[in-house]
């Protein structure tokens, strides 16, 4: 069975994310959405209505598990018996940070594999920080996001006013 990780901290969960995990579905048995907390960037939303809203943005597609994670990504791509890091590259920015996390992941445990995916162009502009930045200033982060993500993000706000 191929099952992959797709970890992220999804702060929040973007179309481009869903598309990504929508056409991952059919490479691999099993998509194991991994919600991690990152602690160099400031979370909006905690990990629990993270995995929340990932399930249910998700929900659509046969093939997947959305879990939190506060691990190394090595040691928990081995706990959940897969082999196979799966990550969307938008950007050459993002090749660059991408391609060093590799390399560190490679040193930690070689016997895991990265494999990329690039989003559909018209999602390829789409990252959580800029939604986040967006929705700071109450703006319309609508074409960014499901619907529940969006009420998420907008009560996120209120709440921190």
């Amino acid at each position: 069975m191929k099952i992959a990780v797709y970890p992220g901290t999804f702060n929040p969960i973007t179309n481009g994310h869903t598309d990504l995990v929508e056409r991952a579905s059919g490479l691999f048995d099993k998509i194991i959405v991994a919600v991690g907390t990152n602690r160099q960037k400031g979370i909006t939303l905690p990990p629990e209505k993270r995995v929340e809203l990932a399930r249910a943005v998700l929900g659509h597609v046969p093939n997947i598990e959305v879990c939190a994670f506060d691990t190394l990504l090595t040691d928990f791509v081995k706990k959940a018996n897969s082999r196979i890091i799966l990550r969307g590259l938008r950007t050459v920015a993002d090749f660059e940070y991408e391609f060093q996390l590799v390399g560190m992941n490679r040193i930690l445990d070689p016997d895991i594999e990265t494999v990329f995916l690039a989003p559909a162009e018209h999602l390829s502009y789409i990252s959580s920080t800029l939604v986040r930045e967006i929705a700071s200033y109450g703006g319309d982060i609508s074409k960014f996001v499901h619907p529940m993500v969006a009420a998420a993000m907008a009560e996120a706000q209120h709440n921190q006013k």
